[in-house]
């Protein structure tokens, strides 16, 4: 078996090699890029299954180089590693084309998790195997192969995150879909700033739905989501 090759950028060199060794140790072949202006080069050259990019780096950061690569490549998955942990900055990392959300301190182990979790969504989208038929969600189609919500003419792309939240939502449609259940599958734990992630994502979701004034992703709290319409 092939082993995953991730390309890690992050211009604290010593956290940069031991993560490296780390990932090295089970089983990556790891890419290390010390600032974003080489990232993106490495990107180019190199063709990672995935991407680990630090924020705060040198000549480009972080949110720029997943920018500039989102123009062209919509499917490659990209991790952010920050120390900030603010709702705009969370914001920004999204809207900048990031698949996941990881805060330092981390520990390699939760790293290994996310990038396998994340690789297995992207590669069952690869291969061409189903992953859902279409919904209709009022006058929406939502398309969780092509990650894909339609409108008419008009058609706009999710992330798979948001795919996947999408996807939980039209299977419990009408009914409460629990918050911890909706973390728990996708992120596999319900701590502060996965559900901060969570936040971020339904917000995004409530935007790419707003095309049909019927749709509404109800918030119930205490509880969790409701998907209407």
């Amino acid at each position: 078996m092939s082993k995953i090759r991730l390309l890690l950028a992050e211009d604290e060199l010593a956290l940069a090699h031991i993560v490296r060794e780390s990932l090295e140790e089970s089983n990556f072949e790891v890419i290390l890029c010390a600032n974003g202006e080489q990232a993106l080069q490495k990107y180019k050259s190199d063709k990672p299954d995935i991407l680990v990019l630090d924020i705060m780096m040198p000549k480009l950061d972080g949110f720029e180089v997943a920018r500039r690569i989102r123009e062209t490549d919509k499917i490659i998955p990209i991790i952010f590693l920050t120390a900030r942990s603010q709702p705009k900055d969370v914001v920004a990392g999204f809207e900048s084309g990031a698949n996941d959300y990881l805060k330092k301190p981390f520990s390699v182990e939760e790293l290994v998790v996310r990038v396998k979790v994340l690789l297995s969504d992207n590669r069952l989208l690869n291969t061409g195997k189903p992953a859902g038929e279409s919904h209709q969600i009022g006058s929406i189609t939502f398309n969780p192969l092509k990650n894909t919500v339609q409108q008419g003419i008009n058609q706009w792309q999710l992330t798979s995150r948001e795919s996947d939240i999408l996807r939980l939502l039209c299977k419990n449609q009408h009914h409460i879909l629990p918050r911890k259940t909706l973390l728990e599958t996708i992120w596999g734990d319900d701590s502060f700033f996965n559900a901060r992630s969570l936040d971020v994502f339904i917000s995004k979701l409530r935007g790419h739905l707003k095309a049909d004034p019927n749709v509404q992703i109800i918030t119930v709290r205490g509880h969790g989501y409701k998907l209407v319409w």
